[in-house]
């Protein structure tokens, strides 16, 4: 059967003069069109992953391409049968991904972009060196065999992290994430501080799923939407993730509590959907465990 539904994922950097104006617009549009998701305004762009039908997700594509502002906006859009939402969230904020950098603006230089069929050559490079930017709940669901990957808990927390990354100062350098949208800031933090030869990946995991045959990924991607993983890799796919709490492998990432960790069938089934006991004690009528993860559009 035909999915009734598309989900995309896109960003744009682009002024925007009133985000405020802009974003009481937008929202009202988009519940014209029945979509659903959660898009990120700033002055500096919008970030957005949104389901609806076909013609609603087609239509919107259009409309928001046809702004010169967002014209050059590229967008990776995927089938599924159902809305990938529950609701419409549109907020206004300081940026339109998280990183407390404001003063990198979308003129930055910035890491050269390579394609997913590029990645994949490069991949075969011992020198080259590949850079997970997501958050660790991200990648302990799935990453590139052999990526450097970083121990936080928000991408806000990635510029604390570079004095780490100083062995690979001089070392071509590909930065990763979901989208693309994070590779933008990180990459261009990484040049100003100092790295020579940075890169990142066009689209992200996403458009590398949907481009190639997923080689040398491993696990699956974290999203944010209802789905919360999907596949990518269809060439040599395996499970890198543990349940978090008999430790099994696992890639089954929770939905019915907030804190967003693997856990098994047989686990889940057991705390009822709960990521611990006093999860489940705590939040018997409405699991949302307060130690959870906060999502946003990516």
């Amino acid at each position: 059967m035909q999915p009734s539904h598309n989900i995309i994922l896109y960003y744009c950097y682009t002024p925007i003069d009133n985000p405020e104006v802009f974003r009481e617009l937008h929202y009202h549009y988009c519940l014209q069109q029945g979509l659903r998701g959660r898009i990120i305004i700033a002055k500096e762009g919008i970030n957005g992953t949104l389901s609806g039908t076909p013609a609603a997700c087609t239509k919107y594509m259009r409309d928001l391409k046809g702004d010169v502002r967002f014209a050059s906006t590229h967008f990776k859009v995927a089938a599924h049968d159902q809305h990938a939402f529950e609701k419409l969230h549109i907020r206004v904020k300081p940026e339109i991904v998280h990183a407390g950098l404001p003063h990198i603006a979308p003129n930055t230089p910035k890491g050269q972009y390579v394609t997913p069929t590029e990645l994949q050559r490069l991949q075969e490079d011992e020198a080259v060196v590949l850079l997970d930017v997501r958050s660790k709940y991200e990648h302990h669901i799935g990453h590139f065999k052999d990526a450097i990957t970083l121990d936080i808990d928000n991408f806000r927390d990635f510029p604390g992290q570079v004095a780490q990354l100083a062995p690979y100062k001089e070392r071509k350098v590909v930065t990763y994430c979901t989208g693309g949208i994070k590779c933008e800031k990180a990459s261009a933090y990484l040049l100003e501080q100092g790295f020579k030869d940075v890169y990142q990946l066009h689209g992200g995991i996403i458009q590398y799923g949907l481009e190639t045959d997923g080689k040398d990924f491993e696990g699956k991607c974290y999203v944010f939407d209802n789905r919360l993983t999907v596949d990518i890799n269809r060439s040599n796919p395996s499970v890198v993730g543990q349940c978090y709490l008999c430790h099994a492998a696992c890639d089954r990432t929770n939905l019915q509590c907030n804190r967003h960790v693997p856990i098994c069938e047989g686990c889940s089934q057991e705390l009822q959907g709960a990521c611990s006991r006093p999860c489940q004690q705590t939040h018997a009528e409405a699991l949302a465990c307060s130690v959870g993860v906060t999502a946003s559009a990516e």
